[in-house]
């Protein structure tokens, strides 16, 4: 799916050298990266409602060992109640946990938001999150 052409994005935090357009359209090496620590929230909002089967995302940490959530969730319009369709933590052990790959089959029509919320450390330590590449089919 060719999210530059079907939605508008918005992110609560962006590092000018990471932008939201790497994860979304393939610069692997580099990524979306947060310029702030914390709980930081990526929106896809979709111009016309669209059909989901796959959602795939990568993260990708070597900095910090520390313990990661994210929410994905999505909504028929704007404004409208979230439904949840997954919620995730896992730890980032470095050097030897630094990846995370997630790959979903769903079925989801009418989708008009799509959600992501990461929260980079459940600790709340000073991490940045980050997205290595988002895939949506």
């Amino acid at each position: 799916m060719d999210v530059n052409q079907l939605a508008s994005v918005e992110v609560s935090s962006e590092d000018d050298n990471h932008p939201i357009e790497f994860a979304l359209l393939g610069d692997d090496k580099r990524g979306w990266r947060a310029a702030e620590p914390g709980s930081q929230t990526i929106r896809l909002i979709f111009d016309s409602p669209q059909r989901l089967k796959r959602i795939w995302l990568a993260f990708e940490d070597g900095e910090a060992s520390r313990t990661q959530e994210f929410v994905l969730r999505w909504s028929s319009h704007t404004g409208q109640h979230f439904r949840e369709i997954v919620r995730q933590q896992w730890n980032f052990s470095s050097p030897d946990g630094v990846r995370e790959i997630e790959d979903y089959a769903v079925d989801l029509a009418d989708v008009g938001v799509l959600e992501l919320v990461i929260v980079p450390d459940k600790s709340g330590g000073d991490a940045r999150a980050s997205l290595v590449k988002m895939r949506l089919g």
